[in-house]
């Protein structure tokens, strides 16, 4: 039998709500398969169907109606707890959700975990892709933390500025371009592109500032994640726009990839953390903040001069936010 957890009984909650699985699905952030294959698991912990047929639409189990009050006081009560972690952070023993960009979780994760290892062994980390930029799920307290590009936040979450990344032109070590002492737009140019876009797109504002100058790109590749558009990269002649702070954490970790500077102004792309009003006086977000801003600051070298670039408009935004 499964246990029931707490994200179970959000997802009961959700489909209680909304009456379908769709529905759910986006109150939850998260896509039709996934809350699916939650809401099966929890038919299964709770030894009910919840939702059933009923004509052309659902209805809930008597089961599902009995127990709706009681679920949403735990919800409530775990929420209050959530808030209400006392004492030094060593003495703590709760679970901190946090969404990320995934460009920056490869090179962010491992920081923040050794550090928050080294001042809270008992703090669990729990990392959700940022599939969705809407701060839901940070006013119902089932988020702690949104760390990715900078967005329009909405009046009541507040942000605060990491860092600030740029894109490169990443190739594998081996290749031609990559013994180059520099790229040039010529160099770029002759060579296929992988492009990363969760969007499925092979364009993106690079082309745009190319096309200006009447040249193109040839994008022969495209993957839904820098990862593997780095991945990609390795032992071909291939090049993939990367941004630096994952390229050269990618390099550092023996991946056999060079960096080299583009010859084109691409808009910076500051990188920021974001929460809820509600918790921007609670100790334990406080220090959440604080652990996060120490463990990134080695990310983005302080001489460069990237770091006070203003922020781009959404509407020229790099192939990060595609």
């Amino acid at each position: 039998m499964e246990e029931i957890d707490l994200n179970l009984l959000r997802v009961f909650d959700a489909v209680m709500d909304a009456g379908t699985v769709t529905g759910a699905a986006e109150k939850l952030h998260l896509s039709v398969a996934a809350t699916s294959r939650a809401l099966g698991r929890l038919r299964r912990a709770m030894g009910d169907p919840i939702l059933v047929r009923a004509g052309r639409g659902f209805a809930p189990t008597p089961f599902a109606e009995r127990s709706v009050a009681r679920v949403r006081r735990i919800l409530h009560e775990t929420d209050l707890l959530r808030r209400d972690t006392g004492g030094e952070p060593r003495t703590w023993h709760r679970t901190f959700v946090i969404r990320i960009n995934d460009a920056l979780a490869p090179a962010v994760i491992p920081r923040l975990q050794r550090s928050v290892q080294r001042e809270a062994p008992g703090v669990r980390l729990r990392f959700e892709a940022q599939e969705s930029k809407t701060a839901e799920a940070l006013r119902d307290g089932s988020l702690d933390l949104d760390v990715g590009i900078v967005v329009h936040p909405a009046p009541d979450v507040l942000s605060e500025t990491l860092f600030t990344d740029r894109f490169v032109a990443v190739v594998s070590a081996q290749s031609p371009l990559g013994r180059a002492p520099h790229v040039s737009i010529d160099d770029l140019c002759s060579v296929p592109h992988v492009s990363a876009s969760r969007r499925g797109l092979a364009r993106g504002p690079v082309d745009d500032l190319l096309e200006a100058g009447g040249r193109e790109r040839e994008v022969t590749v495209v993957v839904p994640s820098y990862l593997v558009g780095a991945l990609t990269v390795v032992g071909s002649d291939l090049a993939c726009l990367l941004p630096r702070v994952l390229a050269s954490h990618l390099r550092d970790e023996g991946m056999p990839l060079r960096l080299l500077d583009l010859p084109l102004d691409l808009p910076a792309a500051p990188v920021e953390q974001r929460w809820h009003r509600r918790v921007d006086d609670d100790d334990a977000s406080r220090w959440l903040r604080s652990t996060l801003i120490r463990a990134v600051r080695d990310l983005v070298p302080g001489d460069d001069p990237i770091r006070s670039a203003s922020a781009p408009d959404p509407s020229t935004a790099p192939p990060g936010t595609r």
